[in-house]
Formats: C-alpha cells, structure tokens, sequence
C-alpha cells in the first residue's frame, strides 16, 4: 500500500489522534447538540487535517501555505468551541486542558511547517 506524503507528516498524524479525541469527547454531548456543536466541532477538526493533506499535495509553497493557513484557522476555530463547551459544562477541565494542550502542540507545528515550506 502507497503512503502518501501528509500520511509522513507528524503534524497530520497528531491531528489524527486529536480528532479521535474529539469524536469521543463529543459522544457524551447532550443529544441537542448533535447538529450544532457536536457538528461544529468535528467538522472543524475534520478541517484540520483535510487541509493539511490537500496542502501538501499542491506544487508551490505559497499554495501549500494557503492550506496550513486555513488548517489553522479551523484549528483555532475548534479551540473556540472547545472553550464554550467548558463553559457550558459538556466537558470538565482536565479533557480541556488535554484538549487545549495538543491544539497548541499542532498550532505550532501548523507554524513550523508553513514557515519550513516559505523559507529558502
């Protein structure tokens, strides 16, 4: 079987465990919000590691910075969502500071690897 190219990436494979994590997490959601937060939230981390395989697929660096950009907007996007969900009790503080500890973890590497493919 071919590997791809994103499939070697560390970035995408810690986004992997993280949307895990977060479908799991979700599960114990009140059924109301099955198609408002609960949606938002996978779909957001979905996002995430989406845009990083397509990103890596493209052949120039500014196309493939385009992608990592908007894969760190969805990745601040689901921290938002992760903070409300705290806020309204669907989740306790130690699953947000989890949480929270690998979305920082892969926002740097979202950086790192967008300035790695920009800089000669």
């Amino acid at each position: 079987m071919h590997t791809y190219s994103f499939e070697k990436l560390q970035v995408w494979q810690e986004v992997r465990k993280l949307t895990k994590e977060v479908y799991l997490v979700t599960i114990n959601f009140p059924d109301f919000e099955r198609f408002g937060l609960v949606s938002q939230m996978r779909r957001a981390i979905i996002s995430v590691g989406s845009n990083i395989a397509e990103g890596s697929s493209r052949r120039t660096p500014k196309d493939q910075a385009h992608f990592y950009s908007i894969s760190y907007g969805s990745l601040i996007e689901l921290l938002s969502q992760l903070t409300v969900s705290l806020d309204l009790g669907y989740i306790n503080d130690q699953q947000y500071t989890e949480l929270r500890t690998s979305v920082e973890y892969i926002s740097k590497q979202i950086n790192y690897l967008s300035k790695a493919i920009l800089t000669p």
